[in-house]
């Protein structure tokens, strides 16, 4: 592929590249306890007792909280705690199989299921090193963007892979982009924002001679000879679309109404004191005549006079808020299709049947997952 070719095919799908890279982010943010009511705080969870300069409403305390996490974990440790069982009928192949797949192949699966939640789908790329072993490893997600043929059986063309790398004689970073194909790949570099300094990255790949071992050259392309695009896409879901989205609103809900409740908790500390005719001659006095009389003077003209101290405080409507956040954490679990730690206390020693049923809803998430991924699995067995 030619500069112009490149810079036409990046700038094209630069949009739904950059679309897939802000909801991927979003989801690590709250998968690393980075939610929205942290944003002002840099992702940080902080206490803050005087953020606001309010007299009453000084608090800001912004904590997260990380059912996301929980979730997705929760899925990932269900359906990947056990690698899958691969059978293809030849006890000598499939011994073949576990050789290639790795003593790791279950913490690789794991991951996958990380990433496809969330990002909607994960990756695998695969090559043949230099000793001529299969060899395989997951890619990030926001580094991928496929393109598919646009008829029904939505077959992949080639695949786009961009990503950054050190220049370790500049200390700069500059980016990555490769163009892979069943055929070959073709790599590019680019230290610009708009592709116009894009360039064929020509020291990417060395060959030699096969039989005197002597360095005959390099390029930007090489001939992979795979016979397909080596990258397998495992979808979370028919959509790929994160599970984040399935219950972020109500993530942020229980947020900011926990830390509304923590705010309410600070400030009902502060008590402002109204003086009404008060009879001294500034706060000083009356701060010691509080303090060691335990009686201070007013001002008082008879009749509906209202001289006296009346006291603002904040009512924290407790029941109110208790229940909103049950309701809100309960709504999570359902919406997100996990198991809440909780409801084991509540059961207590239950039967069988009733621990089956509290999973039921893991159990058709993690179901959908693994039908999902089958096609993918299949077709890194294939592969190597």
């Amino acid at each position: 592929m030619e500069v112009k070719q490149m810079q036409e095919l990046l700038r094209n799908t630069d949009k739904r590249r950059l679309e897939f890279s802000r909801k991927y982010k979003k989801s690590l943010d709250y998968y690393f306890n980075k939610n929205d009511i942290t944003i002002r705080n840099n992702g940080e969870s902080k206490l803050k007792e005087d953020g606001k300069d309010e007299p009453l409403r000084k608090a800001d305390n912004r904590v997260s909280s990380n059912y996301h996490q929980l979730l997705v974990d929760q899925e990932a440790g269900y359906v990947a705690t056990v690698p899958p069982q691969i059978d293809v009928e030849d006890d000598g192949l499939n011994d073949e199989i576990d050789e290639v797949l790795g003593d790791n192949f279950n913490l690789r699966m794991n991951q996958l299921v990380v990433d496809a939640a969330n990002a909607g789908v994960a990756w695998v790329h695969y090559w043949i090193d230099e000793d001529k072993k299969f060899r395989y490893g997951i890619v990030p997600p926001d580094q991928v963007i496929p393109i598919y043929t646009s008829d029904l059986d939505r077959k992949l063309l080639a695949v786009r892979r961009s990503y950054s790398q050190l220049d370790p004689d500049t200390g700069k970073l500059f980016k990555i982009h490769e163009y892979w194909t069943d055929k070959d790949v073709t790599v590019f570099k680019d230290t610009s924002n708009n592709y116009e300094e894009l360039q064929p990255y020509n020291d990417r790949f060395t060959f030699y001679d096969t039989t005197t071992g002597v360095e005959t050259g390099t390029s930007n392309r090489l001939v992979h000879n795979l016979g397909r695009i080596p990258f397998i896409a495992f979808p979370k879901n028919k959509f790929e679309r994160p599970e984040l989205y399935k219950y972020k609103g109500l993530i942020d809900v229980y947020d900011n109404v926990y830390n509304g409740f923590v705010n309410d908790v600070d400030d009902v500390q502060e008590v402002i004191l109204v003086l009404t005719n008060y009879g001294g001659e500034d706060l000083a006095e009356f701060r010691r005549s509080l303090k060691e009389d335990k009686a201070i003077k007013m001002n008082s003209m008879g009749g509906t006079d209202k001289s006296g101290i009346d006291k603002l405080t904040i009512d924290i409507p407790v029941d109110a808020r208790n229940s909103l956040m049950e309701v809100t954490k309960s709504d999570i679990f359902v919406h997100g299709q996990g198991v809440n730690p909780v409801d084991f206390k509540a059961i207590g020693n239950a039967s069988g049947t009733a621990i089956k049923a509290l999973y039921g809803h893991l159990e058709l998430k993690a179901s959908n997952t693994e039908a999902n991924f089958r096609d993918g699995l299949s077709e890194l067995v294939r592969a190597s």
